[in-house]
Protein backbone atom coordinates (compact mmCIF):
# COMPACT_ATOMS: atom_id res chain seq x y z
CA UNK A 1 0.00 0.00 0.00
CA UNK A 2 0.96 3.65 -0.67
CA UNK A 3 -0.94 6.61 -0.36
CA UNK A 4 0.65 10.52 -0.90
CA UNK A 5 -0.74 13.97 -0.88
CA UNK A 6 0.97 16.27 -2.71
CA UNK A 7 1.77 19.53 -4.17
CA UNK A 8 4.30 18.19 -7.16
CA UNK A 9 2.69 16.51 -10.40
CA UNK A 10 1.88 13.10 -10.54
CA UNK A 11 3.80 10.77 -11.91
CA UNK A 12 1.31 7.78 -12.80
CA UNK A 13 3.90 5.22 -13.83
CA UNK A 14 4.98 5.33 -9.97
CA UNK A 15 2.21 4.85 -8.48
CA UNK A 16 1.36 2.10 -10.63
CA UNK A 17 4.99 0.19 -10.04
CA UNK A 18 3.66 0.88 -6.05
CA UNK A 19 1.47 -2.23 -6.57
CA UNK A 20 2.79 -4.07 -9.14
CA UNK A 21 3.40 -7.51 -7.98
CA UNK A 22 4.27 -11.15 -10.29
CA UNK A 23 1.15 -12.09 -7.89
CA UNK A 24 -1.11 -10.03 -9.61
CA UNK A 25 -2.50 -10.32 -13.35
CA UNK A 26 -4.62 -7.23 -13.44
CA UNK A 27 -3.33 -3.92 -12.98
CA UNK A 28 -5.71 -0.97 -13.37
CA UNK A 29 -4.68 2.96 -13.18
CA UNK A 30 -7.32 5.40 -12.61
CA UNK A 31 -6.35 9.35 -13.46
CA UNK A 32 -8.74 12.31 -12.51
CA UNK A 33 -8.15 15.07 -14.30
CA UNK A 34 -9.39 18.82 -13.85
CA UNK A 35 -12.32 19.22 -16.35
CA UNK A 36 -13.22 22.95 -18.42
CA UNK A 37 -17.06 22.40 -17.10
CA UNK A 38 -18.87 21.79 -14.05
CA UNK A 39 -22.60 21.58 -13.71
CA UNK A 40 -22.80 24.25 -17.15
CA UNK A 41 -20.08 26.23 -15.96
CA UNK A 42 -17.08 27.22 -17.29
CA UNK A 43 -14.04 25.88 -14.98
CA UNK A 44 -10.40 27.35 -15.24
CA UNK A 45 -8.75 25.78 -12.56
CA UNK A 46 -9.12 23.71 -9.39
CA UNK A 47 -7.77 24.34 -6.42
CA UNK A 48 -7.48 21.63 -3.85
CA UNK A 49 -6.17 22.34 0.11
CA UNK A 50 -5.91 19.76 2.74
CA UNK A 51 -4.15 18.97 5.87
CA UNK A 52 -1.73 16.15 4.36
CA UNK A 53 -1.52 14.43 7.77
CA UNK A 54 -4.78 13.50 8.46
CA UNK A 55 -5.81 13.54 4.67
CA UNK A 56 -3.05 11.00 4.42
CA UNK A 57 -4.35 8.56 7.13
CA UNK A 58 -7.84 8.92 5.80
CA UNK A 59 -6.22 7.47 2.25
CA UNK A 60 -4.66 4.80 3.97
CA UNK A 61 -7.33 3.49 5.79
CA UNK A 62 -9.34 3.11 2.49
CA UNK A 63 -6.63 1.78 0.48
CA UNK A 64 -6.44 -0.96 3.56
CA UNK A 65 -10.11 -1.20 3.45
CA UNK A 66 -10.13 -2.23 -0.44
CA UNK A 67 -7.55 -4.80 0.28
CA UNK A 68 -9.53 -6.57 2.14
CA UNK A 69 -13.31 -6.16 0.61
CA UNK A 70 -10.74 -7.38 -2.68
CA UNK A 71 -8.15 -9.94 -1.27
CA UNK A 72 -5.17 -10.23 -3.13
CA UNK A 73 -5.58 -6.30 -3.99
CA UNK A 74 -2.61 -4.27 -3.77
CA UNK A 75 -3.32 -0.16 -3.17
CA UNK A 76 -1.59 3.62 -4.08
CA UNK A 77 -3.94 6.62 -3.58
CA UNK A 78 -1.95 9.67 -4.44
CA UNK A 79 -3.63 12.96 -4.67
CA UNK A 80 -2.75 16.69 -5.63
CA UNK A 81 -2.93 20.12 -3.72
CA UNK A 82 -2.65 23.33 -4.96
CA UNK A 83 -3.69 24.90 -8.28
CA UNK A 84 -4.61 22.64 -10.95
CA UNK A 85 -5.13 23.80 -14.71
CA UNK A 86 -7.78 21.87 -16.91
CA UNK A 87 -6.27 18.87 -18.04
CA UNK A 88 -3.80 18.29 -14.91
CA UNK A 89 -4.18 15.19 -12.87
CA UNK A 90 -5.44 15.67 -9.65
CA UNK A 91 -5.96 12.00 -8.18
CA UNK A 92 -4.23 9.37 -9.28
CA UNK A 93 -5.32 5.25 -8.10
CA UNK A 94 -3.59 2.54 -9.38
CA UNK A 95 -4.70 -1.28 -8.24
CA UNK A 96 -3.09 -4.43 -8.27
CA UNK A 97 -5.19 -7.87 -7.94
CA UNK A 98 -4.42 -11.40 -9.39
CA UNK A 99 -7.94 -10.75 -10.93
CA UNK A 100 -9.20 -7.86 -12.98
CA UNK A 101 -12.74 -7.73 -11.43
CA UNK A 102 -10.78 -7.28 -8.08
CA UNK A 103 -9.07 -4.28 -9.88
CA UNK A 104 -12.08 -2.55 -11.14
CA UNK A 105 -14.17 -3.12 -7.51
CA UNK A 106 -11.25 -2.04 -5.97
CA UNK A 107 -10.17 1.08 -7.70
CA UNK A 108 -13.85 2.49 -7.99
CA UNK A 109 -14.36 1.96 -3.62
CA UNK A 110 -11.15 3.84 -3.55
CA UNK A 111 -12.13 6.56 -5.55
CA UNK A 112 -15.99 7.02 -3.98
CA UNK A 113 -14.92 6.65 -0.83
CA UNK A 114 -11.44 9.50 -1.54
CA UNK A 115 -14.68 11.64 -2.61
CA UNK A 116 -16.74 10.77 0.24
CA UNK A 117 -14.33 10.65 3.34
CA UNK A 118 -10.85 12.27 2.47
CA UNK A 119 -10.65 15.72 4.10
CA UNK A 120 -9.63 17.69 0.82
CA UNK A 121 -11.45 20.59 -0.41
CA UNK A 122 -11.76 21.79 -4.07
CA UNK A 123 -12.41 25.19 -5.39
CA UNK A 124 -13.60 25.75 -8.29
CA UNK A 125 -12.09 28.93 -10.10
CA UNK A 126 -13.81 30.56 -13.21
CA UNK A 127 -12.82 32.84 -15.97
CA UNK A 128 -14.57 35.71 -14.87
CA UNK A 129 -12.52 35.76 -11.50
CA UNK A 130 -15.14 34.11 -9.48
CA UNK A 131 -14.76 30.89 -7.67
CA UNK A 132 -16.76 28.70 -5.38
CA UNK A 133 -16.06 25.73 -2.99
CA UNK A 134 -17.06 22.35 -4.08
CA UNK A 135 -18.75 19.61 -2.43
CA UNK A 136 -19.42 15.96 -3.13
CA UNK A 137 -22.70 14.73 -3.05
CA UNK A 138 -20.83 11.45 -1.57
CA UNK A 139 -20.02 13.51 1.47
CA UNK A 140 -23.18 16.09 2.00
CA UNK A 141 -25.78 13.86 2.08
CA UNK A 142 -28.14 16.17 4.63
CA UNK A 143 -25.58 18.84 5.19
CA UNK A 144 -25.95 22.58 3.82
CA UNK A 145 -24.43 23.09 0.46
CA UNK A 146 -20.51 24.68 0.12
CA UNK A 147 -21.43 26.08 -2.85
CA UNK A 148 -21.62 29.75 -1.37
CA UNK A 149 -19.72 32.12 -3.04
CA UNK A 150 -16.80 33.08 -1.05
Amino acid sequence: MYVCVQEDPIEPGLVQAAVEHPSCGAVLVFSGVVRDHHEGRRVDSLSYEAYAPMAEKVLASIAQQAARLHPGARVAIVHRTGRLSVGETSIVIAVASPHRDQAYAASRYCIDQTKSLAPIWKREESHDGSHRWISNPESTKGRPSLDDQS
